[in-house]
């Protein structure tokens, strides 16, 4: 009976399902629709941002991202920037006959362009950047033949250039930005000529000279060539291109004159030539340029004079500085109506700046520093009322602060340091609102500081040393709440410290040494919390010293010598870390507190003839028991000398016997698997894994330097023999650290490090295999890894702006892996000794022995059978639930930063039962962040350093959920670096030494 029904009802399900599949609705879909279906299914949509692309709709020509033509239907253009889609370059789409603009901006498009993209033969536009395409341009790229508009920018592409570049027919824009291009740039791009836009900025291609053949592209409007490794001259055929409007060759090592071929660029508006090596003189028939707006040469070894032709274009933007330029600067620059920006500093210019400079046009920034002007300061700078910046150091400028200075309420940076400069400032100039660096260092200024002062609202640094300034310090200085320096040492003021100045509790630099002032040091110092360099030496102060000096915990500057102080050395000042402590040549007295009873002080404390204590000099007779220990101390340091020289001479004999055994390897049977184009064969490698040439030793094997044939080094990794027990992951059920096992640590960095291509990824030249031998090849870091440099006598070498560049380059390869490789790449042992440095301390993320790809369509996080990672920087998560995503690699790097900004050890006894995350958190706390700082880091960095000390506690957080993801990281370290980069640039990537000026500002940020 049951078998009868089954057969009966079989017919009837076959019949339903042919009826609803005709008459289906998506059958009436249209043949273009039907090949986006097959695009869609073969792409990755984790946003879903094709969802509606509904196979029940009759045509695509509503589908997000597409256009149609109205009149026939059919498919005309695809735009998907931005939308988060992934896989390989869908050719499917070159079946769409009138497709002729693709955008795919912004996405995780892979792999390599494929070479049957010529199959697309209306393709008119084409955007692929900012992706992850890898791979060598394909040379079938130059037989689409209406094709105008090719943009590869920010991708992964290495190689050369194809010969059939020169082919293309209607090519406009050629953009491949940020790339790995590595041959050069070939002449046969001038055969081009169509093109418009060419640029090829920030790629590592190998030295060469700019093409003469460039100079037949006379359609150019546009010529970027920024950071290509360019050498020799520039040729004079660029001066062909008459419809340039934009050349940018900034950034390399081109040498030789400017070419006076350039004066024929009859359209240019601007022409960036800085930070190279030119020579010579600027080239006559710059006036030539009516329409040039923009004109930086700066950063070379330019000489001579400023032409006068220059300064009668109608510049906005003039930035000659650091070159040789000498002789007067023309008066007709006065003249320019649209200049707003005027830097010509450290050249030899002399005379006297115009007299009407700024009155015609809307002068912003003058920077005319280091120089040998004379004369006065223009009256007429601030005319227009714009006027922010006014940086005048390091030349002989004479005469007074013109009186109309003191109402431009513009300014907000005033520099006017080591010159001759002379009377009295205008009382207005002292409370202009938006200053925040007021420096008059080193003139002979005279007068009182006005009380208007007080309307300074925005005033952090002031710096008035070495001047005539007399008078008492006005109570109103206690009153510019945002103060953080004042120094005002060598100078003639009187009279008793304002009681307002205990008010100032962001004060971090109080130097008033060298003076006529007197009376009592001010109750209530104990408030100045943030007071790190305190020096009011060579005064006529009185009384005693403050015991709550003591309670200042950032202080590591104290200097009150020569002054009339009575009473006792507190003993409240044992609590301070102090560099540097002088109380010398005072009238103290009473016995020295135990700390500083010590030869070491002895500087300190002498010329205080009512002290006493157990230094030399301050208490006589007790020197000659200090004596008697000498001789055995001494006598004991040869016998141990001796005792471990022979004990290392047993020990070396031993181990280089055993290093003689551990050299003979088979050479036979070795497979190699290369991952890049190679310059020397497995042999040679072999032939070079002597114990000599160890290098390092880790959790999953040895290291080697091996010097090639050609010269070149590379890094060699011999891994272990099966587990080694170590601090390398942590096994769940016996509760001790593990390495990965052999196979699959070699496995996990061959499948990662083979396909990835990025700038801070260490390159994975190939891998060695033998039945019981596994060796990797890498790329050589010549300054090891960040965590044996940090932590050594070395780490003088990594000052903050190095260690600035390794955290964000090393955030950026992270970031690479977890945004921008498909499926991303958990790499779970981010620490400071797998970050390797190259010859310019450039960072490489390195050991992918325990890395993992996370399954993107699996929610949550990936459970691991033990925990990979170092000691110190697991996260706690991590520990506790065995799940791993991209946050555990976030909270690892974050204990990197505090690595780099503390220059502590992740671990140390000295923390007890806590790790460095808790120590920082502990002693930010208790005693203040420059207690957490290294002590070998420019202080004149600090507001930098503190940004990016939050971004290392923010990685850090608890909950994985408040930390930001590796992307947004980026930008944090990029946005903490900005600031200081705006302070210190005129233009990006253009450092001015003069917004830190030794001596000057004295370490403080300008």
């Amino acid at each position: 009976m049951q078998k009868k029904s089954y057969e009966i009802k079989m017919p009837l399900l076959f019949l339903s399902f042919l009826l609803f599949t005709f008459s289906s609705p998506s059958l009436s879909l249209n043949q273009d629709g039907l090949y986006l279906l097959q695009v869609k299914a073969s792409l990755s949509d984790p946003d879903s941002a094709l969802s509606s692309w509904n196979p029940r709709d009759p045509t695509p020509c509503y589908w997000y991202g597409v256009s149609c033509d109205s009149a026939t239907g059919s498919v005309t253009s695809l735009d998907l920037s931005n939308a988060n889609i992934g896989g390989p370059f869908p050719t499917l789409l070159c079946r769409l006959q009138n497709l002729s603009f693709i955008n795919l901006f912004y996405n995780n498009i892979n792999d390599t362009i494929p070479s049957d993209i010529s199959t697309c033969p209306n393709l008119v536009h084409l955007d692929l950047s900012q992706n992850l395409l890898t791979g060598e341009l394909p040379h079938t790229l130059a037989d689409l033949p209406n094709l105008k508009y090719l943009d590869l920018t920010g991708n992964n592409i290495s190689g050369d250039f194809p010969l059939s570049f020169g082919r293309f027919q209607k090519l406009e824009v050629l953009s491949l930005v940020y790339n790995l291009l590595d041959g050069t740039i070939p002449a046969f791009l001038g055969n081009i000529s169509t093109l418009k836009m060419l640029n090829l900025s920030y790629n590592p291609f190998s030295p060469g000279r700019i093409p003469p053949e460039l100079g037949n592209l006379t359609n150019l409007e546009i010529l970027w060539l920024t950071e290509c490794n360019l050498v020799g001259e520039i040729p004079d055929s660029l001066g062909r291109l008459e419809k340039l409007t934009d050349l940018d060759l900034a950034l390399n090592n081109l040498v030789g004159n400017i070419p006076g071929s350039l004066t024929e660029l009859v359209s240019v508006v601007q022409i960036e030539l800085y930070n190279n090596s030119l020579t010579g003189v600027l080239p006559s028939g710059l006036s030539n340029l009516t329409k040039l707006r923009l004109f930086d040469a700066s950063m070379n070894q330019l000489t001579g004079t400023i032409p006068d032709e220059l300064t009668q274009l109608p510049l906005e933007s003039l930035n000659l500085y650091e070159n040789n330029f000498e002789g007067a600067l023309p008066s007709s620059i006065a003249d320019s109506p649209a200049l707003y920006e005027l830097r010509l500093f450290e050249n030899r210019l002399t005379g006297e700046l115009p007299v009407n400079l700024g009155k015609n046009s809307p002068l912003r920034w003058l920077d005319v520093s280091s120089n040998l002007f004379t004369g006065p300061i223009p009256p007429s700078l601030c005319e227009k009322g714009n006027l922010e910046e006014l940086l005048m150091i390091y030349n002989s400028f004479s005469g007074h602060v013109p009186s109309n200075l003191a109402e431009c309420r513009s300014l907000n940076r005033i520099r006017l340091g080591h010159n001759k400069l002379s009377g009295e400032i205008p009382e207005g100039f002292w409370g202009l609102p938006h200053v925040y660096l007021l420096e008059l260092v080193n003139n002979s200024f005279s007068g009182q500081i006005g009380k208007s002062i007080a309307k300074a609202a925005n005033l952090s640094l002031l710096i008035i040393s070495r001047n005539e300034f007399n008078g008492s310090l006005p109570e109103e200085i206690g009153l510019v709440d945002s103060l953080v320096q004042l120094s005002a040492s060598n100078n003639k003021f009187s009279g008793p410290l304002p009681k307002s100045i205990v008010k100032l509790d962001g004060l971090g630099i109080l130097d008033l040494h060298g003076n006529e002032l007197e009376g009592g040091l001010p109750s209530g110092i104990e408030s100045l919390k943030k007071l790190n360099e305190f020096n009011l030496a060579k005064n006529e102060f009185s009384g005693k010293i403050p015991d709550g000096i003591g309670s200042l915990s950032v202080l590591n500057y104290l200097d009150l010598s020569n002054n009339q102080l009575t009473g006792g050395v507190p003993f409240s000042l044992q609590h301070l870390k102090l560099n540097q402590l002088n109380l010398s040549n005072n009238l103290l007295s009473g016995e020295l507190p135990p700390l500083f009873d010590k030869e070491l002080y002895k500087n300190s404390f002498k010329g205080n003839p009512g002290l006493c204590g157990h230094i030399s000099g301050l208490c006589v007779g007790r020197d000659a028991d200090k004596h008697k220990g000498y001789v055995w101390l001494l006598g004991s340091i040869f016998v141990l000398a001796a005792l471990v020289l022979v004990v290392g001479v047993v020990w070396f004999y031993l181990k280089y016997r055993s290093y003689k055994k551990a050299r003979a390897i088979d050479k036979s049977k070795w497979t190699l698997m290369s991952f890049h184009k190679l310059g020397f064969s497995e042999y040679e490698i072999l032939d070079c894994l002597d114990e000599d040439n160890v290098i390092g030793r880790g959790s999953s094997g040895k290291v080697y330097k091996v010097v090639l044939s050609n010269g070149e080094a590379v890094a060699v990794k011999k891994l272990w023999r099966g587990v080694k027990k170590g601090c390398g992951s942590i096994d769940i059920e016996r509760g001790q650290a593990q390495a990965p096992a052999h196979d699959d640590g070699f496995q996990a960095e061959v499948e990662t490090l083979g396909k990835i291509r990025h700038k801070n990824i260490v390159k994975l030249w190939c891998s060695c295999t033998t039945r019981d031998c596994k060796l990797l090849v890498y790329e050589y870091m010549p300054n090891g890894s960040l965590g044996d440099l940090l932590h050594c006598s070395k780490s003088g070498l990594l000052d903050w702006p190095t260690r600035y560049k390794i955290i964000v380059d090393a955030a950026e390869g992270l970031s690479y892996l977890h945004h921008d490789c498909v499926p991303p790449i958990v790499h779970r042992d981010v620490k400071s000794n797998n970050i390797l440095l190259d010859r310019d301390f450039g960072a490489r993320v390195a050991d992918f022995g325990v890395a993992k790809v996370v399954d993107t369509a699996r929610k949550g996080a990936k459970s691991m059978s033990v925990i990979a990672g170092s000691c110190g920087y697991i996260a706690p998560e991590y520990a506790y639930t065995l799940s791993v995503n991209e946050k555990s690699d976030i909270y690892s790097f974050g204990v990197v930063v505090l690595e780099l900004v503390t220059g502590r050890l992740p671990i140390d006894p000295e923390y007890g039962e806590k790790d460095l995350i808790r120590w920082v958190c502990t002693t930010l706390d208790q005693r203040g962040v420059d207690h957490v700082l290294d002590s070998k880091l420019d202080p004149c960095f600090r507001d930098e350093i503190y940004k990016v000390l939050n971004i290392g506690l923010l990685c850090t957080s608890p909950l994985p959920v408040n930390r930001p993801s590796m992307r947004r990281v980026v930008k944090m370290l990029q946005e903490a670096g900005a600031e200081n980069q705006q302070k210190t640039a005129a233009k990006d990537g253009k450092f001015n030494p003069h917004y830190y000026e030794e001596g000057s500002d004295q370490g403080s940020v300008a």
